[in-house]
């Protein structure tokens, strides 16, 4: 099978002029070449593709693929990661992961939230604020977490992120405006265990590949997994595998929340414990990190006892199974 590769090199938008935290969601070239190595060794042709104005110019003149393994975050707007799927839509070419409409679900994290809400799953209680206006009407009960409504990677959340009263509340939403509106989601701060479960397959067949533990150290800010603690990650956090029982909870959960918005082939949930200690979905990525040594999805694999060409595997045959259906 001759299989494209659609993905955004940060090193290319870095040349364009673009900071390190505007491209923090882009990958490596050692992702692009963990994958297409994995892709090759189970017995696929591999071409890559690039990014969308790359994969249109491609589609333009005539080049089709039998699937295209998409990991393409995007760069403009609230649908971006939408894009490449929509237009691999319109040319009927087959890919992994999810479809447009639950990619743009879920970079809204206040949409993601009420369709988890609506289908009786625990996540905190939250708002969602567009001008400074708005913080006044929020009724929620002190401490408080903010954060861009439609970023990932930790983008814009620092030890600030946590407020304890309604000036710290109005400093963090004006750190987080200062560059230009965006949309902010105030939720109420959960102070337990902090918790990742990753998810493969689609439907019926999705199951969860292990749940790990967030721990963070001394040098941690307060607990919170910012975007200067996920970068530098080797010095302020480590993972363990949690006790089983809540790690049936947190499959439970994960799993409820995977099928419930739609996700396919694989991603990541985010889990928090509540003050009661149970588990509340705090947001789902479902085009997780696929970088070997530093992404979650593969090091909470490897702690399970699963390597990265059975990811890869299970991946490819959840995609093709849509392209064959029963």
């Amino acid at each position: 099978m001759i299989i494209g590769l659609t993905y955004d090199l940060r090193s290319d938008y870095l040349k364009e002029g673009y900071s390190q935290e505007e491209t923090a969601e882009f990958d490596r070239e050692s992702t692009v070449e963990g994958i297409e190595t994995s892709l090759q060794k189970l017995g696929h042709s591999t071409d890559r593709i690039g990014h969308i104005r790359h994969l249109a110019s491609r589609l333009a003149k005539g080049d089709r693929w039998d699937l295209v393994f998409n990991i393409s975050e995007g760069m403009f707007g609230i649908g971006r990661e939408a894009q490449v799927p929509a237009l691999l839509d319109a040319y009927r070419i087959p890919y992994t992961f999810s479809d447009p409409l639950v990619l743009a679900l879920t970079l809204h994290k206040g949409m993601t939230k009420r369709v988890i809400r609506d289908c009786g799953l625990a996540t905190p209680a939250f708002a969602v604020i567009d001008s400074p206006e708005e913080i006044d009407g929020i009724h929620l009960p002190y401490p408080l977490f903010t954060k861009p409504n439609s970023e990932g990677s930790g983008k814009g959340i620092s030890y600030k992120s946590k407020s304890r009263n309604i000036d710290e509340l109005r400093n963090v939403c004006a750190e987080l405006w200062k560059d230009g509106p965006q949309s902010l989601l105030v939720e109420t701060y959960l102070p337990g265990r902090e918790f990742t479960v990753g998810i493969l397959g689609t439907g019926k067949k999705s199951f969860a590949l292990g749940c790990m533990e967030v721990i963070f150290n001394q040098q941690a800010d307060d607990s919170i997994y910012s975007y200067h603690i996920k970068t530098n990650y080797e010095n302020y956090v480590s993972y363990r595998l949690p006790e089983q029982e809540i790690t049936e909870k947190c499959y439970d959960l994960a799993l409820k929340a995977w099928n419930a918005l739609g996700c396919r082939d694989g991603g990541r949930i985010d889990i928090r414990l509540d003050e009661a200690g149970i588990p509340n979905f705090i947001e789902v990525n479902p085009l997780a990190g696929l970088n070997e040594e530093h992404s979650d999805l593969p090091i909470l694999a490897r702690m399970n006892g699963f390597d990265y060409d059975f990811i890869m595997k299970t991946i490819i045959d959840s995609a093709t199974s849509r392209m064959n259906p029963l």
